[in-house]
């Protein structure tokens, strides 16, 4: 019998297959003709994912997904192709590593201490066509990011600042534990969490700017070319009228990505929201002196939870 855990009030308990099953077909009931319309994003899988997410309660997992659907309908992420964003990739301030974590999770690297662009809109835009990038890219077996509920397996902070470390205190009460438990502190002056590191990755893989021992730093050009070459799959595939095989359609669950700024580096895998209808900067006018900004960076590899944000329940 398949069963999964449900957390509620502190007390876990498992829910067999035909009870998530019911819950499933509660949120489907509930989604209405709609679900009809668009069946790849109302699979089975899909919706499990968006449960989870509102730890089983059917009707807020019923919102959160038409929620989801509305924003994927209006802003259309798998539109968005690597030229319209290719201007904001040029730091290596986020890309998709070459590379998978010991669990065969996709890797998103991200490196906010490497902007250089000042448009929020923009700096949204790539950050959703990483993550829709990754997605895809995602192995058979992997499938864990609002918009991406349920798709993240660990979140690693390295050498965060005293600041962050605050913030974190404040903010952990107000997240789900199962949310705040896939974040990981990395100090590097600290070898016993170095091994945190030396858990999830191969470290001659891992860039050195996280202990790794891969020297090997980011090349646009042959990123670009890489990017050019996905968008070509994404392109066959909707022209071809099927779905692409992770972002569209019922596909297992994965995370990844990797983000840093300033003085810290981060390294997660899972799933979480992203809300490209924040705040707008009108100005895409390229940062002077960015690389003045210490190097750091955040990983976030994809996994069997699912594209994260920390204030989000997961």
């Amino acid at each position: 019998m398949s069963s999964i855990k449900l957390q509620g009030s502190g007390i876990e308990r498992t829910l067999s297959h035909e009870e998530q099953q019911t819950k499933i077909n509660e949120v489907r009931q509930l989604l209405g003709p709609i679900a009809d319309k668009l069946p790849n994003f109302c699979s089975n899988a899909s919706i499990l994912r968006y449960l989870k997410a509102r730890n089983w309660n059917s009707k807020n997992a019923c919102k959160m997904l038409k929620e989801s659907l509305k924003w994927r309908l209006e802003y259309k992420p798998e539109k968005i192709h690597w030229e319209d964003v290719a201007c904001d990739a040029e730091t290596g301030k986020i890309y998709r590593s070459n590379y998978l974590d010991k669990y065969g999770r996709t890797v998103l690297v991200m490196r906010p201490g490497f902007q250089n662009t000042t448009s929020t809109r923009r700096q949204i835009k790539y950050l959703v066509y990483c993550m829709e990038n990754a997605i895809m890219n995602l192995a058979s077996d992997q499938e864990q990011m609002d918009h991406y509920p349920e798709r993240l397996g660990i979140a690693i902070l390295h050498n965060p600042p005293k600041i962050f470390e605050s913030f974190w205190t404040m903010v952990k009460p107000f997240l789900e534990p199962k949310t705040y438990k896939k974040a990981k502190f990395v100090y590097s002056h600290c070898p016993e969490s170095q091994k945190i590191f030396e858990d999830l990755f191969d470290m001659d893989k891992l860039e050195s700017a996280f202990g790794g021992r891969n020297t090997v730093g980011f090349d646009y050009k042959e990123y670009s070319e890489q990017m050019r070459e996905d968008d070509r799959k994404m392109t066959d595939f909707i022209n071809s009228g099927y779905s692409p095989p992770s972002v569209l359609s019922d596909f297992p669950q994965s995370e990844s990505s990797v983000s840093g700024c300033g003085s810290y580096e981060e390294v997660s895998c899972g799933d979480d929201r992203i809300d490209p209808a924040g705040s707008d900067d009108l100005t895409d006018e390229k940062i002077p002196g960015h690389l003045g900004c210490k190097d750091c960076a955040n990983v976030l590899t994809e996994a069997q939870e699912k594209v994260m944000q920390m204030s989000e329940s997961a």
